[in-house]
């Protein structure tokens, strides 16, 4: 089972073969791009930054009473 489905979206930051650089991510492997798109993206679930959770909603002890 992959944690995310089977249509994940290809990036440079989740793929293995990609270093983080000043201006952004770039590629390891040389000629990997064909026609606008990566054939050596290998998604890498540990380099994936988790989007921040909403925040939870306060209650009040009023809110309880009946």
């Amino acid at each position: 089972m992959k944690l995310f489905g089977n249509n994940i979206e290809v990036k440079c930051e989740y793929c293995s073969n990609s270093a983080n650089a000043q201006s952004g991510y770039i590629c390891t492997v040389k000629k990997s791009i064909k026609n606008g798109k990566c054939r050596k993206f290998k998604y890498n679930p540990t380099l994936r930054i988790p989007e921040s959770s909403p925040e939870m909603q306060k209650f009040r002890k009023e809110d309880f009473e009946i």
